[in-house]
């Protein structure tokens, strides 16, 4: 007897595991984007539009209701890429990193006017974009002998076509890279001997390449308004390296490690801000390239071929934002030596100024020193007469009692008194003052 598995379908008689959360994102994501088969002359739009994770949820509730309205079921919580399907037309909505897109294709129009915008496509009043727009794109796939093709093509800005034949020259591609009187960017396939599954995969990668284009070229935009800055801070960083050279004591070398530091966190914002749209930029960008190998183009005579175009417009761009992130990197390493310096003449100055304050303080210890000396001897000649006083009292008592008669007078004992006394009291505080020093070195 089979068993039924955690997903419906007849077991194997293998024991069930716990699936890692991930494991059917990773599994999923193998079979993400499909191609999709084409048959006939069909019409696209593609709009991709920026999006935080509170845009993403709004906007996953609105479309959840959109699908409902015309009787289909709406995206899972975690699902990335949901596709409906509405009469002859298909609607796609991809959830990407940073932005959303929603791809429609349809029938093409009639062919009298080719320009005009698609019959029935989803993007009018009801539609609710769920961020600033990015990215605008329409993709005509017709066949390359038709007379639409023709009008097509001849609309495109002759300036800047870019012409290619692809899949062995199974069908020809045409763009001019500039936006139509609706905001969209304008791609022409026409069809000479793709089959469906190949001009599926030609239309997506097409739209790809135009989608990641958009993107790569923000971090232009990023790198133009950082460039500036950084032009300040090492403008900054060499007026502090000259006031270094003719700078001298303490407070001085202080003012300017303060400066320095202020210029690196200025630096680090400047690099920690954007730090997330050079690197999106770069991903971008190797996508692009790898879709224009996917491509697979050959020359046409007389004009350029997508990956000629987009070398020459994208490249330059890219290297804009790696020497940006060169300089930021090269100026964060001379603002970290530069204020090694300075907090290594900021120590030594402290030392020596620690050095002066220690030297103070050995000779006002020598001063106290032989201050106290010279208290002490004076207070051995203070205590000395009081005790030699009160001797003298008590020699003139002996004097005049009946002993007095066989005792030396009253002056002599005093005076024998006086030797004897300075004697003991010198010794007397000199042990007070050793008990003192002894108790002072153990503690």
């Amino acid at each position: 007897m089979s068993e039924t598995d955690d997903n419906g379908a007849r077991g194997s008689g293998l024991p069930a595991f716990e699936a890692h959360p991930a494991r059917a994102l990773v599994i999923g994501e193998v079979h993400a984007r499909p191609f999709h088969p084409l048959t006939g002359a069909r019409v696209f739009l593609r709009y991709g539009f920026i999006a935080d994770e509170t845009a993403v949820e709004a906007d996953r509730d609105w479309f959840g209701r959109y699908c409902q309205s015309v009787g289909e079921q709406g995206p899972g919580k975690a699902s990335r890429h949901h596709l409906v399907r509405i009469g002859e037309s298909v609607l796609r909505r991809e959830r990407h990193g940073e932005f959303i897109t929603y791809t429609w294709d349809g029938p093409a129009g009639p062919e009298d006017d080719p320009a005009a915008p698609p019959p029935d496509h989803p993007f009018g009043a009801r539609f609710r974009a769920p961020g600033p727009l990015m990215v605008a794109v329409r993709c005509d796939f017709l066949p390359a002998d038709s007379p639409a093709f023709q009008r097509q093509f001849d609309r495109f800005d002759q300036t800047s076509l870019s012409v290619s034949d692809v899949d062995q020259k199974a069908a020809i591609i045409a763009t001019d890279f500039r936006q139509d009187r609706d905001g969209l960017t304008r791609i022409l396939i026409g069809d000479r001997t793709l089959n469906q599954v190949q001009a599926g995969a030609l239309t997506q990668r097409l739209l790809e390449l135009e989608t990641y284009r958009t993107f790569a070229m923000m971090g232009l935009t990023e790198a133009n308004r950082q460039a500036p800055k950084v032009s300040i801070i090492e403008t900054g960083l060499l007026g502090i390296a000259e006031r270094m050279r003719a700078s001298e004591g303490l407070e001085a070398n202080r003012l300017l490690l303060d400066e320095l530091t202020r210029l690196a966190a200025d630096l680090e914002a400047g690099a920690a801000a954007s730090a997330y749209r050079l690197g999106a930029s770069r991903a971008y960008y190797l996508i692009v390239k790898q879709r224009l190998e996917a491509l697979g183009e050959q020359p046409r005579d007389g004009h350029f071929t997508f990956t000629q175009f987009l070398t020459r417009r994208l490249a330059p761009a890219m290297r804009t934002c790696e020497t940006l992130e060169t300089r930021q990197a090269n100026l964060s390493r001379k603002l970290a030596r530069a204020a090694t310096l300075l907090r290594t003449r900021v120590d030594v100055e402290l030392q020596e100024q620690n050095r002066g304050q220690l030297a103070a303080m050995n000779r006002r210890a020598r001063l106290q020193l032989r201050l106290q000396q010279t208290v002490e001897g004076l207070s051995v000649a203070a205590v000395s007469y009081y005790v030699v006083g009160l001797f003298a009292y008590l020699a003139k008592a002996l004097a005049d009692s009946r002993v007095g008669a066989v005792l030396p007078s009253q002056g002599v004992m005093t005076g024998i008194a006086v030797p004897v006394v300075l004697i003991t009291v010198f010794v007397f505080v000199r042990r007070i003052r050793r008990h003192h020093d002894e108790r002072e070195g153990d503690e």
